[in-house]
């Protein structure tokens, strides 16, 4: 990144190479939408670009492009809030009820299976913006506690705290959808 701070932005393609598929999984894991995750990740790398100069290279580049991409998802949100209301609204008007199947062990295993991979990514959708991105930055993207507290400007023992009520956050929210008691 040093090297396109001073002007060589050739460079610039060998970290879209080496970041890109980290920041689009970033990103779907935020809002869910792979198409509006490709355009977040070309905005990353377009402010990347514009905001250079303000690379300090004693600061981890993930860190710095993390935090791009923190408000590049913030100013996403506040601008597709309402869109997402009523696409979300008009979604489960078009459920509908199901029919029920009659169904194999292992069928409903694979079933049972599904369903709480789904409980879970709605879990993950209703917790607050904060604590989905703390789980996001450590469970999916799998950084460091380090790197998390360079990325939030905060101490690692802050991060761990966060990291820890977000899971059980999450846990709650969880059992909760699944008709469940959380222990």
């Amino acid at each position: 990144m040093a090297q396109v701070r001073e002007g060589d932005l050739r460079r610039l393609a060998i970290l879209f190479e080496r970041h890109h598929r980290a920041l689009f999984n970033f990103f779907v894991h935020m809002n869910g939408d792979p198409d509006l995750s490709d355009d977040l990740v070309q905005d990353v790398f377009f402010r990347i670009l514009r905001y250079r100069a303000s690379y300090d290279n004693r600061r981890p580049f993930s860190a710095w492009m993390y935090q791009i991409a923190r408000n590049v998802n913030l100013d996403n949100a506040r601008k597709r809030r309402s869109e997402l209301q009523l696409a979300a609204e008009a979604d489960e008007d078009e459920r509908g009820p199901r029919e029920p199947v009659s169904m194999t062990p292992d069928a409903e295993r694979a079933a049972s299976r599904r369903e709480e991979v789904r409980l879970l990514r709605k879990a993950l959708e209703l917790l607050p913006e904060d604590k989905r991105e703390i789980l996001i930055l450590s469970r999916f993207q799998n950084l460091k506690y380090h790197e998390i507290a360079a990325i939030l400007g905060c101490e690692v023992g802050a991060v761990k705290v966060r990291v820890y009520r977000a899971t059980r956050a999450l846990g709650q929210i969880f059992f909760e959808l699944a008709g469940e008691k959380a222990s």
